[in-house]
């Protein structure tokens, strides 16, 4: 066989099975084994070519970075976004949120969220920095979707946090640090808005400090602040920058103005010290008082910030075109690239044994299904790939659900609109059309059956009832109901099993309404909306026994089961809500049965008996029971198990949970008294109160129960000066007047159905 028709083989058994371990195979066949010399040159050929092919999947993975944009509302997410777009060339004209022009901003691509201002769902998109691919998610501000920011941060390896220099660390900040934190994901940290009125980066920067426990140094001094804002010094660099032209699309860098000199020093130094804490390298030339040259700082700032023990704080201003660029080559600096960020899979052969991921495309596929969203062909799939490459045409394999699938298309977002790729590999995020699966299931190609780690779904708290206002759109409804409940794990529908109401459950109000909206606007059905209503829990306070013995006997088998055993509240820490133990010493009850007691167990906890809500925080043990040899079944366990558990629960003194929502008020000072004295009256606990130039702010924990409508409320006491953000804090009792209140209305409600 000709040398070059060898070749030519060898490159295409490669190219279909990119495997590295198959090239020697690969020259045996093309060659025989009649030259080993020539075997082993080719041998040597194939594996400078796999070096080759590594170093180049190496550096293209370090030139690439996987980022989120996240933030409190209003405080610039969006806005930033659009101008990374312009300044890397992906658009070429800017639209504000707000766009009077009509248009709006490329990343809320949602009419709703056109019209509110508001980014409802998290939007990726891709562009070109510097020779680097930077994949950019623009997440939710607002506490209703935080789910958005949950799977956003799941499969990002950074993170830009955008505070506002006036409004400084907000609730919503502090949530999305927290989630920052549970994925562990190095940030950096962006103070937008130094022209506004009131500006003050260093307060903000102290206040990052306190409220976020983060270790933190600014690397920018702004020069001038509100309208005196025009530039940025860089304290690794020493250099001053200004942005002109319209759309500050100039970066001008000049020297440090002579009248900032003084500050500057004193601020780097400082940006050294604060490294040098967490940094061994750089602390050794700090207390030798050794200069720090530019690049030495840049490497220690890297370092430091990938293994998240440092925040580096950017400074600048979104709408006015200033600072952007600098933070675009802090993103390339200071983040860290796909494969300097640990992954880790479960082996579903090997009993959920952990195992590293490499993060390279040498491996077997591996990729996690992070977003779901139905779109004009089908369901859109958001996929993160980390191992392995996925082609167009390739069979892939849900490790969830077993089954094997052929990826029909293979596309890269920008915003709502797709590009047709033929391929994707380790580190980049990409979506497929037509493969059917739900949000969090892993893929592979066969070769190993690794899932990843799900993200946190936190539990809806408000409930509405729901129904079609005509008869003729009931398909259309149960089709966007069963859209929705699939893109959004916190978005659930139930059935009311007494009056046959359909209720939808999300985490607020707003969260809720946009569903209903769209419900009208994508699928033309009008809905009837009921009361809001607060997803209660039940719990028990004490330790209650039970002995229950279910016996029936109308001719034929019957059913007989008898359980023994106790019931108690479960510890505080405990994170569990549902335990069941199986205490039996011997052979009381057949082990057999023991599945089934537990799951009417289960099943009887789904409803408690003083308002019919869930039960949770409660332990099971079974301690004794018996059972007959010829009428013991499955079900009479369960029926046991069920009837036992409504026989103790009374004597477990039962009460009634509410979920309870931290609420973040800001309201100008002379309100205070009035919105103070109504919020006792909504038996809330102030837990805070700040002083923040002439506004007040106040932190309380207030029932969500009494907090319908409070939007509405506050406009009025404030004259429309105040705002508040509210979000989940804990499920806790409610006082005995309530429950007294809330059991009577249930039973009442309960015989009018009857």
């Amino acid at each position: 066989m000709a040398r070059s028709s060898a070749s030519r083989l060898l490159s295409a058994l490669h190219s279909r099975n990119p495997n590295p371990n198959f090239a020697p195979f690969a020259i045996l066949l093309i060659n025989g084994p009649s030259s080993a010399a020539a075997g082993s040159r080719s041998y040597s050929a194939v594996a400078r070519a796999k070096e080759e092919k590594e170093a180049w999947w190496k550096e293209t993975m370090e030139k690439m970075r996987n980022i989120g944009i996240s933030a409190h509302i209003d405080s610039g997410k969006t806005t930033l976004t659009e101008r990374i777009l312009f300044y890397t060339g992906r658009i070429h004209e800017i639209h504000e949120v707000r766009g009077r022009d009509g248009v709006g901003a490329k990343m809320d691509s949602m009419d709703l969220e056109r019209e509110k201002g508001i980014t409802i769902q998290s939007a990726a998109t891709y562009c070109t920095w510097n020779g680097y691919q930077v994949n950019i998610i623009d997440t939710p501000g607002h506490v209703d979707f935080t789910i958005e920011v949950e799977r956003a941060l799941r499969v990002l390896d950074g993170a830009v946090l955008v505070l506002c220099s006036v409004g400084g660390v907000q609730s919503q900040s502090i949530t999305v640090d927290r989630q920052m934190r549970r994925y562990e994901v190095p940030r950096l940290a962006f103070i937008n808005k130094l022209d506004r009125m009131g500006a003050d980066p260093w307060k903000v920067l102290s206040q990052a400090r306190s409220k976020l426990r983060h270790h933190c140094a600014a690397v920018q001094v702004p020069i001038g602040l509100e309208e005196e804002f025009q530039g940025l010094i860089d304290l690794v660099e020493l250099k001053a920058y200004f942005f002109h032209g319209s759309n500050g699309e100039k970066v001008v860098t000049t020297d440090i103005p002579p009248d900032l000199e003084k500050q500057v020093d004193e601020k780097r130094r400082e940006l050294i010290e604060v490294v040098s804490e967490v940094d061994d390298k750089l602390a050794e030339a700090f207390l030798n008082d050794e200069p720090v040259s530019s690049n030495d700082l840049k490497m220690a700032i890297r370092r430091v910030t990938v293994s998240r023990k440092f925040v580096p704080v950017f400074m600048g201003s979104a709408f006015k075109n200033k600072g952007v660029q600098s933070l675009l080559d802090g993103v390339l600096d200071y983040l860290p690239c796909p494969n300097e960020v640990e992954n880790h899979a479960l082996d579903q052969n090997n009993s959920e044994e952990k195992i590293s991921l490499t993060g390279t495309p040498a491996g077997p596929l591996v990729a996690l299904a992070f977003k779901l969203e139905e779109g004009r062909f089908g369901q859109l799939t958001y996929l993160r790939i980390y191992e392995g490459v996925i082609k167009k045409g390739d069979f892939i394999i849900n490790v969830n659900t077993g089954k094997k699938i052929k990826v029909p298309r293979l596309v890269r977002m920008h915003s709502n609109e797709m590009e047709d790729i033929q391929e994707a590999y380790a580190g980049q995020i990409v979506a497929v059309f037509g493969v059917d699966c739900a949000s969090g299931d892993t893929f592979t190609d066969g070769s190993v059956r690794y899932t990843m780690t799900s993200m946190n779904v936190p539990e809806p708290v408000m409930s509405l009832a729901l129904s079609p206002v005509s008869k003729d759109s009931g398909g259309q409804f149960s089709k966007a109901l069963n859209r929705f409940q699939k893109e959004d794990p916190t978005f659930r529908v139930g059935l009311d099993a007494e009056s046959g109401q359909t209720i939808i459950s999300g985490m607020g109000e707003l969260h809720l309404d946009i569903y209903v909206e769209r419900i009208r606007r994508e699928y033309k059905v009008d809905a009837k909306v009921g009361k809001p209503r607060v997803n209660f829990r039940e719990t028990v306070t004490q330790r209650a026994e039970f002995d229950y013995l279910h016996k029936k006997q109308s001719g034929g088998q019957g059913q007989y089961g008898r359980v023994c055993g106790y019931i108690e509240p479960l510890p505080v820490d405990s994170g569990a809500k549902f335990e069941f133990e199986n205490m039996i010493i011997g052979q009381a009850i057949p082990s057999g049965f023991i599945p089934a007691i537990e799951k009417g167990f289960k099943e009887a906890a789904n409803s408690g008996s003083l308002i019919g809500h869930p039960v949770e925080n409660i332990r099971i043990v079974l301690t004794d029971g018996a059972s007959h040899a010829v009428d013991s079944s499955e079900l009479a366990f369960k029926l046991a198990a069920i009837y036992a558990f409504r026989q103790c629960y009374t004597a477990a003194k039962p009460v009634i949970l509410e979920p309870v929502m931290r609420v973040e008020l800001k309201v100008p000072m002379e309100f205070q008294g009035s919105v103070t004295g109504d919020l006792n009256k909504r038996k809330g606990m102030i837990v805070g109160n700040d002083q923040d130039g002439d506004d007040t702010v106040i932190a309380a924990h207030v029932p969500l129960n009494n907090m319908f409508g409070y939007s509405t409320a506050i406009r009025s006491m404030t004259q429309g000066k105040g705002e508040f953000t509210m979000e989940y804090l804990e499920h806790s009792p409610v006082s005995q007047d309530v429950q007294m209140q809330l059991v009577n209305t249930y039973k009442a409600s309960k015989s009018d159905t009857e």
